[in-house]
């Protein structure tokens, strides 16, 4: 059989793409026939952070933690978010508001922040999620705003690691709208639309849509690519993102996306801080951005266990409540009554210079 140059092409992008040095985590959105949208992701790197899961309430004060020019704002909607903790630093790296906008952080090799502007107001990358998560409701609002480019992230080193916190964001809503924002020499990049249903890692997403429209016309009942690496994982989680059957009841519904993400995880293996690209799979999460109930599955936990939006007080006077999810924890289904109240969490600064 022989090959056109179409496909010859496409044997040379995908050979390419498959020699990057890629990265962890996957993320994918799903619209069902009926109308129910839901968001899963993987987070895999080489070190087990503290997690914790936080419950926060509208009217909160925050401001970005930079060293000059923070932004400041007060939350307009209650989220729940995961939140990483290493060295007394935190930050939010996933989560769903009451509005069903979810933000998800992921690794991303070749992202290059643009120099300090101090007359453009900061935010802190540790709480970069949140921002999102506190100030919009839709993909389409959320755009708008930072595509004004009035704001500007400021890493912060990850603590006892080698890397600054190079990362692509991903956002998508209950109507089933979806972006990708990275931060690629010195330009905030953004892809709106609502095709953009599965992000991995490293390369940029331009690339990442390349390699799928190869893999669309090979098809993939036959082969797909079965490594851990980042474009491998793009593929495989397309791929049945897109075959999924309609469930028969809202159980199976969440089930087939947890399923697509487990596909796309990382088994446990011998970690290298000088390489996450090789790290194993630490949790992953499904939000049902439809019913507002938020899903989470740690990979030493036999146990899903879930918060339900709908039970909680998001008013300006409520407390922010949170749960440590502990190594050794037997928590299991729902446990959004099991909260316990605190004060706000304090999120990682920008380190002064």
């Amino acid at each position: 059989m022989g090959f056109n140059k179409k496909g010859l092409v496409g044997i040379f992008l995908f050979i390419l793409l498959l020699s990057i040095d890629t990265n962890a985590c996957t993320r994918v959105v799903h619209i069902f026939k009926n109308g129910d949208v839901v968001t899963g992701r993987s987070m895999d790197w080489f070190e087990r952070f503290d997690t914790s899961i936080w419950k926060f309430p509208r009217g909160i004060k925050r401001e970005g933690l930079t060293q000059f020019n923070p932004a400041k704002w007060i939350s307009k909607y209650g989220s729940i978010v995961i939140v990483q903790t290493t060295a007394k630093q935190s930050a939010s790296t996933d989560g769903i508001n009451e509005k069903g906008l979810v933000a998800n952080m992921l690794y991303l090799t070749e992202t290059k922040y643009a120099p300090r502007d101090i007359q453009k107001q900061g935010i802190a990358s540790s709480l970069y999620i949140q921002f999102i998560l506190d100030n919009f409701a839709t993909v389409k609002e959320s755009v708008a705003y930072l595509k004004s480019d009035k704001i500007q992230i400021v890493p912060v080193p990850i603590p006892n690691s080698q890397h600054l916190p190079t990362m692509h964001i991903s956002i998508s809503d209950a109507l089933g709208d979806s972006a990708i924002i990275e931060f690629l020499n010195n330009q905030v990049v953004i892809h709106h639309s609502k095709k953009y249903q599965v992000m991995t890692n490293s390369p940029t997403f331009d690339k990442q849509l390349a390699l799928n429209t190869y893999w669309d016309e090979i098809g993939g009942h036959q082969f797909l690519p079965g490594t851990r690496n980042s474009a491998d994982r793009f593929v495989r989680a397309s791929f049945y993102n897109k075959n999924l059957p309609e469930p028969h009841n809202y159980r199976q519904g969440i089930a087939s996306v947890m399923s697509v993400i487990r596909n796309a995880s990382s088994p446990f293996g011998d970690p290298d801080p000088k390489k996450p690209n090789i790290s194993s799979t630490l949790w992953r999460s499904v939000a049902d951005q439809t019913h507002l109930v938020y899903y989470f599955e740690s990979t030493i936990s036999p146990n899903l266990i879930w918060i339900d939006l709908n039970k909680l007080n998001f008013s300006k006077n409520s407390k922010s409540q949170y749960i440590d999810i502990k190594d050794d924890s037997n928590l299991v289904g729902d446990i959004t009554n099991v909260l316990q109240d605190s004060i706000t969490l304090e999120f990682a600064k920008v380190p002064s210079k």
